[in-house]
């Protein structure tokens, strides 16, 4: 059977290409082939040879103005973005790509060699959309890469793939790096094909590679030599989509390291995500369309739909394929996203009353977790931004008759209530307790304007840095540790105690940790120490303390030069050098 499919690999092609017909097998000419088991098997919907009578499904689509295929594409598909009005990316954004692609296409030199720009952001961001609207409007040919399957297999590789001998061990391919490499040489060489009803007279055009070879993962050199090479030679532009993730391991930063983008120079334009402004108003715009076509008499519900863009995280894309399921016929949520239109005279004050009593009704109710997890994406926030949210604490004001009084004695730690948990804000930074606790001991003193606030801050940090002291576990108390070190700094705050107080020291940049260029040093000094002071026999640890200021007040002139640079800046304690602040 597996010869059988495979030896007319076309048919099926050609066959699924057209538009089938109901009621009738297709026709291929006088002699017609009988389909293998397993084709048949694989068209599980493929209509009889006899011709059934006219049912509910037979018959045409009632909706005016809308075929059966746009009826069975996804919400994604249907409706895609037309021009750059539809999109819901930032305008400085859009222009900022539309600005490099006239740049580096209409405005190249003649010698100038290729040029690559990088497009990155979270997913659902807009990134190929606005690529592909603008290359539209600007009239380019976008070459796009899609990684090969391998199946040029032959009856021979798959009786030994899948013989009683066979190991699995051989199957014929070629590598991805090879094959990326040579469409990159036939896109830069030859024009697209024109097909029928296109123009030739602009043949201006872009490769675009969004799904990477697996390969370069393993072995990013091979990509920055491809890469070398495109620029040298090329005649286009190449526009590289990646999207973050959130769990630590950038796929930009091992792709295209700093050395890289500055030697090739290449460009990297970063998306954020969607607001939720932009996302309401596309969302709104896509339940008028099917509103007017399927659900006349129905109206979307506001709240449900801003809790489904709060649990999408900025993705435009789940957003949409949530409206989508939450809308299907049948499903639990579909009630509380459409209701039946009320009478125009007193819609406005009815809904307006609705609206207020659900806000307030569900907050925490699980409605509203359903809404947001149908769909719904994990929460993440940037680092910086969870960093701004420990510092800045934003507090809710409580009357005197809510907030429980304090004894005399501890007065001074009454506060508001907090309008964020620490907790989950470190959880959804997507970083370890450790870590995170690495960037608030970095920029934490900028936000204080008392000495004292700083001392009971960093008695707090410091009861934080002794819970994940023990390696062993390290583990278990890391969640403790980040714990005590946000509320400890929340709290040892005074300035910003209470909702109406916005003291401090106001807005200030954030900084990454001196603690990485610090270890950084240290591990050098490590291999230095171990590799200049062999014959001594000891641990670099105790080579840098014990060893290296002992020899710093010896004058021993059997020492060459480099072992007399390291101890001057290993063994002795500058006093006047200081680190950073």
């Amino acid at each position: 059977q597996v010869a059988e499919w495979l030896a007319h690999p076309f048919d099926d092609a050609l066959g699924s290409a057209r538009p089938p017909r109901r009621g009738s097998g297709r026709r291929r000419g006088p002699k017609q082939r009988a389909p293998s088991p397993v084709a048949e098997r694989s068209r599980g919907t493929a209509p009889g040879r006899k011709r059934a009578k006219p049912g509910t499904a037979d018959l045409p689509c009632a909706t005016p103005g809308r075929s059966q295929a746009q009826q069975e594409l996804p919400w994604v598909q249907r409706y895609q973005p037309e021009s750059q009005n539809d999109l819901a990316v930032q305008k400085k954004k859009i222009e900022e790509v539309e600005t490099w692609l006239k740049t580096h296409i209409f405005q190249r030199q003649p010698k100038q060699g290729g040029s690559v720009l990088l497009l990155t952001g979270p997913p659902g961001c807009g990134k190929t959309a606005t690529l592909q609207i603008l290359a539209r409007d600007l009239g380019l040919q976008v070459q796009e890469w899609t990684n090969p399957l391998s199946l040029d297999f032959t009856k021979e590789d798959l009786r030994n793939m899948f013989g009683h001998d066979s190991n699995f061990h051989t199957f014929p391919s070629q590598a991805q790096a090879a094959l990326f490499q040579d469409f990159l040489l036939r896109a830069n060489k030859y024009n697209k094909l024109q097909m029928l009803g296109e123009s030739s007279e602009n043949d201006k055009k872009l490769i675009l590679v969004e799904d990477i070879p697996n390969q370069f993962y393993r072995e990013p050199g091979s990509l920055h030599e491809i890469l070398r090479s495109f620029v040298r030679r090329s005649r286009c532009p190449l526009v590289f989509i990646i999207s973050d993730n959130f769990s630590g391991d950038s796929n930009q930063r091992s792709l295209f390291p700093t050395e890289i983008v500055e030697e090739l120079c290449i460009c990297n334009i970063s998306f954020k995500p969607v607001a939720p402004t932009n996302m309401m108003k596309v969302l709104n715009r896509i339940a008028a369309a099917e509103a007017s076509m399927n659900r006349e008499n129905y109206t979307l519900d506001r709240t449900s739909l801003e809790l489904l863009c709060r649990g999408c995280s900025g993705d435009i894309r789940s957003a949409i394929n949530s409206l989508q399921f939450s809308s299907t016929k049948g499903c639990s949520l579909e009630k509380e996203f459409w209701s039946k239109k009320k009478k125009s005279s007193t819609i406005k004050c009815e809904e307006a009353g609705v609206s207020k009593v659900r806000k307030k009704s569900k907050c925490d109710t699980s409605e509203d977790q359903e809404i947001q997890a149908i769909g719904g994406k994990d929460a993440s926030i940037f680092l910086f931004h969870a960093l701004g949210k420990i510092i800045y604490c934003k507090r809710e004001a409580v009357s005197g008759a809510e907030c429980p009084q304090l004894p005399a004695h501890l007065c001074g730690h009454r506060r508001d209530t907090l309008l964020i948990q620490p907790e989950d804000i470190v959880e959804k930074s997507h970083m370890s307790g450790s870590m995170f606790n690495l960037y608030l001991h970095q920029n934490y003193v900028d936000f204080f304007s008392d000495i004292d606030d700083v001392v009971r801050a960093s008695e707090y940090l410091s009861t934080a840095d002794v819970l994940c002291s023990n390696w062993s576990a390290r583990l278990v108390m890391e969640s403790y540790s980040a714990s005590v070190a946000t509320r400890g700094v929340i709290h040892s705050n005074t300035s910003r105690a209470f909702a109406h107080q916005q003291g401090g020291m106001g807005f200030r940049p954030l900084h990454k940790p001196q603690w990485f260029l610090i270890n950084k040093k240290y591990q050098e000094n490590c291999v230095a120490a171990k590799s200049l002071f062999s014959s001594f026999c000891l641990p670099p640890e105790c080579l840098q303390t014990e060893l290296l200021p002992y020899l710093a007040m010896l004058a021993n002139p059997m020492r060459n030069q480099a072992q007399i640079a390291f101890i001057q800046d290993v063994g002795r304690l500058p006093l006047k050098r200081h680190f950073g602040r």
